[in-house]
């Protein structure tokens, strides 16, 4: 069991992914917040971070980059969830492990979690 992070500005998106981890298995932290991120993540350890790019306040390539640049938490894996093709290119290049477009199929959620889990 694996405890995953989860920062959405969308709250129903929230939710769902939240339920479909824990249904899996995964111990499940969630917030809409980004400000609350690595904070978080230097608390609580999760094993990898979900989240979206586009939200008020911090956006998610911003907090990927913090995170990169904090040698206690480089090594976290970070999948970046967004209902934007285009900015695939943004999530890589600020330094995520993995994308996946919204409205996303469950498997493809699970597929890409239990994969960047295993590294």
């Amino acid at each position: 069991m694996a405890k995953i992070l989860i920062c959405d500005d969308e709250q129903e998106i929230l939710d769902i992914t939240k339920l479909i981890l824990e249904d899996s298995g995964h111990h499940v932290l969630a917030v809409t917040d980004s400000l609350m991120v690595e904070n978080l993540i230097e608390k609580e350890m999760p094993d990898m971070l979900l989240i979206d790019l586009w939200m008020p306040n911090l956006s998610g390539d911003q907090v990927i980059k913090e995170v990169r640049k904090n040698p206690n938490i480089t090594h976290l894996p970070v999948i970046v969830i967004s209902a934007s093709k285009d900015v695939k290119e943004i999530a890589y290049a600020s330094g995520a492990d993995g994308f996946l477009e919204k409205p996303y199929d469950i498997d493809a959620l699970l597929d890409i979690v239990e994969k960047h889990l295993m590294h």
